[in-house]
Formats: C-alpha cells, structure tokens, sequence
C-alpha cells in the first residue's frame, strides 16, 4: 500500500465521481478515476491500486463477474444507489472485504469504509507476513476463556492491535472492555508509551474538557498552574476513553476535531498542540441508536468506529465460567492467605445456570466475598447468595457418565465432533483441578498424564490455574 493509499474511483455519475474524488484528495489519498479509453481492470492492475469505489450500476455493466475479478486483489467499497439491490445480496457469499454504501453519499460514512478497507488490507498483509501464527500470551493471561467467543475475540484483537486505527469496543458493563483495550495497547507498537484510562461517565461533566485537553494558569477559579490533560499525557501512545456515549455534545465537537486534525486546544489556550495518540473508545450502550436520537453525534460515531469490537457478555460462553471461577478462586485464595478447595459440582452447576447482567466482574466479586466468608473447604449451593440458587441447575455429568456408552444416540440434527471432543476434554481437566484444589501435580496423576503435558494443555486451552 502506498504511504497514502491509492484509491480507484469508478462511477458514470460524474458529479459523485468528482465529488468523491475531491473529498479523498483533501484526505491526503492518491486519488485515480475511472476513463473511458482505459480498461476498468487494466487501470487497477497498471495503477497498483489498494482500494476500489465503484457505483455498483457501472460494475454491472463492465463485467458480471465483477466480484471475483476485483475481489482477488482489492478491498472494494459499493456504492449502491436506491432500489438496486441489498446489502446482504450483495455480499452473498460472505465476504469481508465488501463494504457498501447507499445514495445519496453520506461523506463521513465514506471515509469511515475507506478507512476500515485500509485496515482490512493491513491486517491482510500482517497476516501473510507473520504466518497467521502469532502467538500472545498476554492476551491469555489477562482475557480468560477457551470458548469460541473468545478465541475469536483474541484473533480480532491480535489483527486490530497491528495497526493504528481508531477502535470501538462494545458490550455490557463487566465484560472486560478496558481489559481488551489494554490487550490492544500491549500488542501495538505503542507499547513502550502510555496508555492512558478516561471514564467520561464518572467525571463531572464541567470537569471533562480540562481533564482531556488540560488547562493554562489563570483560565478559570482554581487554575493556578498550568496542567497537562489525558491527550498529551497518552502523546505517542494509547488513550482509553471508556463510557463515550455519555460524553456531552459540545466534547463530543471538540473529541471530533482532535480526531480530524490530531490537535487540540488546551482550555484557555491562544493555539493548538500538536498530538500523535491512538483512540480506543468504549460503550455499553447502542450509539446507533443514540445517533438516530441525536444524543450522540453521527460523524463522530463514523470516526469511532473504523473497527468495531464487541466483548460477549458471560452469558453466551458459559463454557468459560469453571475456568474463571477457579482461576479467582486460586487468586484469592493467595491474596487473602484463606484455603478454601474449590466448588461443588452443584454449585458450580448453579453459576453456570445465572444469567450474570453483571458479567465476568459480578461473577469475580462473587468469588471473592465467597473465599472471605468460606475461609476454607469446599463451596456448596447453601454458601451461595439466594439470588443465584432460583430457577434450573445447569447438569455437569460425572466423569463415568461422560464415557460414550454402546447405545450412546446421535442427535437429529447432528453434532460437531471437535466441539464434543474439547467439551469432554475440557470438563475432565476441570474436574481433576477441582478435585485436587488446583494442584496440577495431582490433577496430572487423575488423568494419567505427565505434569508437563497438562500444563501445556491449560496453555492452549487459555485455562489459567495456580497451585503446585
């Protein structure tokens, strides 16, 4: 890709042709237009073209195989005009690398897909010059979960963190956002730098726009020194700016122009200051649905989100409650210096029951308070809060009853074996571990295994586990 991305647009439409032209030109990119007296597909091989804009009525024309010509080579941003076709026709099959766009142009909304087709091109690269086998053990040791939620989780995090774009991570409270956010920072070249946390929920909001930009002395009643703001603490690193859909109009204006430009204008300052910072914002609530209230501005929304991540709240990976419970358990049990065993089979079939609307940090606060109360032994349902012991216990079926027996039946609507395989694996491995208080010595011996070979599989299985 070029320093600027070079970009190929193609539309019979010469004013949205010369319009688009002119908005990605003043965006800094190597802009090309379609021309009659060359070739639609030798001007993007001789051009070496990263991105294709086309008006999907002149695609149409050019060629019915289209797709597969230029999807080969290109990201490919569609623009569709009214009545054509949909999304989802458009993108039959599947393809990541298809970004459309409706008539009449929404130019932020433009420049946000050109963006994401960049990134999705970087990405692309990264994953051909690394093998796609990048391994990183920070992400499993700080973001726990073996499920495929998660697994995919960490591959977007892994790709995302490659590269300098501005990402939006999305979910409930307690699902680990900031957690995500700081695997991206870890993984990124910024790493060396700060990274620096901002709650824009939790400060006042005539407190905000000093606490991000700073202040000069004298600009307002109690600013007596000169003070640096989040944005210039984070200069050359990452800055973490987490609940931004409760962030009022008149900052969201001035996060915009920081965006654009990369400056911003300390509170009382005469001039801007320079700043070179990555954003990675965060929100549990729908901003799409604040944009369409106008609570939340829509060109703001479309700078936010050139990548866009969503964190699963707990509830759909139940899979990964065991390993989280016992890898609190063991924490703290270390920290408050208590002996308390482990769960009963019960127990832990009651938790994973619970809807958990607090998600993994309810359910960390839960463990917690239970091994301060406990002190010591095993936790059984009496010891759990009545909130949790209402409605069906989730079954965790005892390890003889979990060997295939001859009369063993296939489901109707078939199974996936590898899923079925890892269940019963991994729910053998938590039951040696429970069964041993943590001790993966003794749990090793339960499953006939050497020590090592099972902390390899904890490894692989991002199952993290104190105790010797």
């Amino acid at each position: 890709m070029t320093e600027n991305g070079s970009i190929f647009i193609a539309d019979k439409n010469v004013k949205t042709r010369d319009l688009v032209s002119a908005f990605l030109t003043y965006q800094g990119y190597n802009i090309a237009v379609s021309d009659d007296s060359t070739p639609f597909f030798d001007t993007i091989q001789k051009k070496n073209v990263d991105i294709v804009i086309a008006d999907l009525a002149y695609l149409k024309v050019i060629a019915a195989d289209f797709k597969e010509r230029v999807l080969d080579r290109n990201p490919l941003v569609v623009l569709i005009g009214y009545g054509e076709v949909s999304d989802s026709d458009l993108k039959q099959p599947a393809r990541e690398n298809v970004f459309t766009l409706q008539k009449p142009l929404n130019l932020d909304e433009l420049e946000s897909l050109v963006m994401r087709a960049r990134e999705y091109q970087s990405m692309k690269m990264y994953d051909c010059s690394t093998g796609g086998s990048v391994q990183n053990q920070l992400l499993s040791s700080t973001m726990i979960g073996s499920s495929a939620p998660m697994q995919a989780l960490f591959e977007m995090i892994t790709k995302v963190a490659a590269s300098n774009a501005t990402v939006l991570i999305q979910g409930e409270s307690g699902t680990g956002k900031e957690l995500a956010a700081r695997a991206i920072h870890q993984l990124s070249d910024r790493h060396g730098k700060n990274f620096v946390p901002v709650n824009c929920a939790a400060i006042p909001d005539d407190l905000l726009e000093s606490e991000l930009f700073g202040h000069v002395k004298g600009s307002f009643t109690g600013a007596y020194a000169n003070r640096a703001g989040r944005f210039e603490m984070a200069d050359k690193g990452t800055l973490f700016l987490d609940e931004i859909g409760d962030m009022k109009a008149n900052l969201q204006v001035k996060l915009l122009r920081v965006l654009q430009n990369r400056e911003f204008e300390p509170v009382g300052a005469s001039k801007s200051q320079k700043v070179d910072v990555r954003i990675v914002a965060a929100t549990n609530k729908n901003l799409e649905e604040l944009v369409v209230s106008r609570d939340f501005r829509e060109d703001l929304y479309y700078r936010l989100s050139v990548i866009p991540i969503t964190i699963p709240p707990l509830r759909e990976r139940r899979e990964d409650i065991p390993v989280l419970i016992h890898t609190f358990l063991s924490r703290f049990n270390a920290d408050k210096r208590n002996a308390v065993k482990g769960f009963s089979r019960d127990s832990l079939g009651i938790l994973c029951n619970y809807e958990w609307p607090g998600n993994v940090r309810e359910l960390e606060n839960l463990v917690e308070r239970l091994v301060i109360l406990k002190g010591s032994g095993l936790i059984v349902p009496e010891d759990l809060p009545e909130k949790y012991l209402s409605g069906k216990v989730y079954c965790f079926t005892p390890v003889e009853a979990l060997v295939p027996q001859a009369d063993t039946m296939l489901p109707e609507a078939g199974i996936c074996l590898n899923s079925a395989v890892e269940e019963f694996e991994n729910n053998l491995i938590m039951q040696a571990l429970s069964r041993s208080g943590g001790n993966k010595k003794e749990a090793a011996l339960l499953l006939n295994l050497k020590r090592t070979t099972l902390i390899e599989k904890l490894k692989k299985k991002n199952m993290a586990f104190s105790g010797e």
